[in-house]
């Protein structure tokens, strides 16, 4: 078996899999809010009595988690394939990484936050 070192210990099915698993959460997501979209009026007071309830929040958070998963996934593939550099690979996972990380804790922050 052959280890690459930017991979932390994955293989092609376990991002197969993840790579599949978020599109179904995604799409799910989508879905629902369509749903909301075109079976309510839409004022802010329904927007945020939506966002307010814990299942959203709890959902959207699924989603975003999912979101960032894919498109980590995604990039890592093509920084992986298209950039020889091992340093400037190394450098550019980091900022998708460090991208990623603040994209997830304003989602959490702007849902959870007061």
């Amino acid at each position: 078996m052959v280890k690459h070192v930017s991979s932390f210990g994955r293989n092609g099915v376990h991002d197969f899999l993840l790579v599949r698993a978020t599109a179904i959460i995604m799409t799910l997501y989508t879905i629902y809010l369509v749903s909301f979209c075109a079976f309510t009026d839409i004022s802010y007071v329904s927007w945020t009595q939506f966002f307010g309830g814990t299942f959203t929040k709890v959902f959207t958070m699924l989603a975003l988690a999912s979101l960032l998963i894919h498109a980590w996934i995604g990039l890592w593939q093509v920084l992986t394939d298209y950039i020889k550099s091992t340093k400037l690979r190394g450098g550019l996972q980091l900022g998708v990484i460090a991208v990623v990380l603040s994209y997830f804790f304003s989602g959490l922050f702007i849902l959870w936050g007061a």
